[in-house]
């Protein structure tokens, strides 16, 4: 996990100020990486091949562990930035916002029991602790409900009950009834607030409502509106010329080459080429240097 593609979130501190910030994960292992044709044999002969490196790895002791730092952009400098912060396609420039290092994560047990404790465990970035919320990146707001559907439908209504997923301190609520329901809490109390019979309520200094989550214009469900650096294809392009070096650059070609003679359609290749083109434009002659029956550069 290197941080790049994350989503931002919404800080707001004590005071009731607010600033947008983006988590990065970065492994103190280091990056290593194998060829297309080691991948695919691996992936040919030993599906479980990285998951029993990670469980040989813990079980062993050499627990696997990443570097968690922060960037943080003050909230004004959203609104105007060159390209939109909440694209999660982008990466901010840490030149303008630099790393700050925050903690580590350490992966440090195995599990017991793979399904109840893997297979059942359920993720959503709507759980979120108090002083963080959402930001206006569509797709966060997307996952915001979905993920939570989709463990709904995957594993059951109350998914959250299972001993997983349930909280380490008791949640109160009214909810008592449906699937897979295994804890009652106040079943004698009505089921609605306030009532008069003994049920949760909220203490205000530990559940108060922050302010609110705030945007600056109107949410809609077109696209963003583009900026000066809101294209497609500056990062990527950075990435492949600055970042890469001559390995990892072959083996990027060596990758595009196989997902190109996997095409069918003469249309689709051609449209392949172009959007690496506009990406790199070496990287591009290379492949088109490689791959069976080419298409004309246009």
């Amino acid at each position: 996990m290197n941080g790049y593609g994350s989503h931002t979130y919404q800080w707001i501190n004590a005071a009731g100020g607010k600033v947008w910030i983006k988590y990065h994960f970065h492994s103190q292992q280091g990056v290593k990486n194998i060829t297309h044709a080691q991948a695919a044999q691996i992936a040919s002969a030993d599906t479980d091949y990285y998951l029993r490196d990670l469980f040989n790895a813990i079980e062993r002791g050499d627990n696997p562990k990443w570097t968690v730092s922060v960037q943080i952009m003050p909230y004004e400098d959203a609104k105007t930035y060159h390209f939109n912060p909440f694209d999660l396609t982008k990466v901010w420039p840490h030149a303008d916002y630099p790393l700050i290092k925050v903690g580590e994560f350490e992966l440090n047990r195995n599990p017991e029991n793979y399904f109840a404790q893997i297979e059942q465990a359920a993720f959503e970035p709507s759980n979120l602790v108090p002083g963080i919320d959402v930001s206006p990146d569509k797709m966060l707001l997307a996952r915001i409900f979905s993920y939570a559907d989709a463990h709904r439908y995957r594993i059951g209504a109350n998914y959250n009950e299972l001993p997983v997923n349930r909280p380490k301190t008791t949640a109160h609520s009214y909810a008592r009834d449906g699937q897979l329901r295994h804890f009652y809490g106040h079943a004698k109390a009505p089921v609605y607030a306030p009532n008069s019979f003994g049920g949760p309520v909220a203490d205000p200094s530990r559940a108060a409502e922050g302010a609110g989550w705030q945007s600056d214009g109107e949410l809609v469900r077109s696209a963003y509106t583009l900026r000066t650096d809101d294209d497609d294809f500056s990062q990527p392009g950075a990435l492949v010329r600055n970042a890469f070096d001559d390995a990892q650059r072959t083996r990027l070609v060596e990758t595009l080459v196989g997902q190109y003679n996997g095409l069918k359609h003469a249309w689709v290749r051609e449209r392949f080429l172009w959007y690496w083109n506009n990406i790199d434009p070496g990287i591009a002659e290379r492949v088109r240097g490689q791959v069976a029956q080419p298409v004309a550069a246009k």
